[in-house]
């Protein structure tokens, strides 16, 4: 009777997860991040597949990790293998009878640009769902469950996205702090609201304006943008308004632009599309609305 050899063990998948998300990212931190567990489970994920192999992936420092050569060397199979793995998993998803369409955008485009573009994609695609989740940053959508992502992205952009609009700011406040202002100075007698994200828009717009770059000063800071101009509607103050994000509120007149200085940024709205999901008809349609 033939005995069978023992065969060797394959590394643990989620060691071989840890140091691909580690070793692409450069950090034990941000790879937990990613894969929603702690650096502790990072580390000890590597730390076990370097006692299987019997050699180090990564140099330890006090500032964070470092690749060894040969961690190095490896990292673009490993990084290819598992974009390979994300797309069998977003084709198999695909080739079930789903009718959900999941789209990642970051929040602040979730709730003031496509909130309300959502009527006319529902009624272009009737015959499917739309499930919106708010990142704040892009996911990878080799790896994620995710058709479409929108969001802000630098120029020139990515080739493998749709610009749907460009990014152009102005001041924006409600109609009665706005009878107070007729000429950028006037803003140093009005507080100016602050988005923590885009800390840069009052510098960047007085700049084009020529205006005192003090006159942004005073004035209270917000981490949500939607906060923020929900505050400039209720008359705290006069927000820095993004166009795509504060167009709704200009045409209902709860906002009002007490200038005509806009000030175009090089940065646009792009919409990001899951390879798998590239000859999907009814996703076409979604972007075609978008673009409209």
């Amino acid at each position: 009777m033939a005995i069978a050899p023992p065969r060797p063990k394959w590394p643990p998948l989620n060691s071989l997860r840890a140091f691909e998300a580690a070793a692409r990212l450069q950090s034990f931190t941000s790879a937990a991040d990613e894969l929603c567990v702690t650096p502790g489970a990072v580390a000890q994920h590597v730390k076990s597949l370097e006692a299987h192999i019997g050699e180090k992936l990564f140099e330890r420092h006090a500032k964070g990790v470092e690749l060894t050569k040969l961690g190095a060397s490896i990292l673009p199979s490993f990084v290819q293998a598992f974009d390979a793995l994300g797309l069998a998993v977003h084709s198999l998803r695909s080739n079930v009878a789903s009718t959900e369409i999941r789209i990642a955008a970051l929040p602040s485009l979730s709730q003031l640009w496509l909130s309300s573009r959502l009527p006319k994609i529902r009624k272009a695609i009737p015959d499917s769902s739309i499930s919106i989740t708010a990142l704040e940053t892009k996911p990878n959508l080799n790896r994620e469950p995710f058709d479409l992502a929108i969001f802000f992205e630098d120029l020139p952009g990515s080739t493998d996205a749709v610009e749907l609009g460009r990014d152009v700011i102005y001041p924006v406040c409600s109609p009665v702090i706005a009878a107070q202002l007729s000429e950028p100075e006037d803003l140093s007698s009005v507080p100016c609201l602050h988005d923590t994200t885009w800390s840069n828009d009052w510098a960047i717009w007085c700049e084009a304006a020529k205006a005192n770059d003090t006159i942004y000063h005073h004035g209270p800071a917000f981490s949500l943008y939607s906060l923020a101009l929900e505050e400039a509607k209720n008359g705290a103050g006069v927000l820095m308004g993004h166009d795509a994000l504060v167009r709704d509120s200009l045409a209902n007149g709860s906002l009002v632009k007490p200038f005509d200085i806009e000030v175009p940024l090089p940065r646009r709205i792009s919409i990001f599309q899951a390879r798998a999901a590239n000859n999907n008809a009814e996703i076409a349609r979604i972007i075609d609305q978008l673009i409209l």
